[in-house]
């Protein structure tokens, strides 16, 4: 049952990426180009495709329980990245900007103590982390 429950708090746990890059940044990927620019961002193009990159292979890395540490830091320098980019919610005027910021803002937050956590402890049971790791 743990093992199971396991597997499914990191597929949950992932679709937010996964979702992320292949629903929205892909199919959108000039539009978001622009969106980055407008906000600032530099050199939009080469740290878009950085940032899918690094959206689908953390969060497949995370979901089999692979070298999830290492999918873990990547999905962290992205939320890191992210959230400081696009919810600078102290910036917004507007109080209902400002609140749906803040809430994206705390989102974020959420989840980098989530790949903290598999940083800190791995990717739990029923990995291929685990598995290999009773081989050797």
């Amino acid at each position: 049952m743990s093992a199971a429950l396991n597997i499914l708090g990191r597929f949950f746990l992932v679709l937010i990426f996964l979702m992320s890059a292949i629903g929205n940044k892909i199919p959108n990927f000039s539009g978001t180009v622009q969106y980055m620019k407008s906000e600032g961002v530099p050199v939009p193009g080469l740290l878009l495709a950085g940032a899918i990159l690094f959206l689908i292979a953390g969060a497949l890395s995370i979901l089999v329980g692979f070298k999830a540490k290492i999918g873990a830091a990547l999905l962290l320098i992205f939320l890191i990245l992210a959230t400081y980019w696009f919810h600078d919610f102290w910036t917004f005027e507007d109080a209902q900007v400002r609140q749906t910021q803040t809430i994206a803002f705390m989102k974020n937050l959420a989840l980098m103590g989530a790949m903290l956590m598999i940083i800190a402890g791995g990717s739990g049971a029923d990995s291929l982390d685990r598995r290999i790791s009773r081989l050797d």
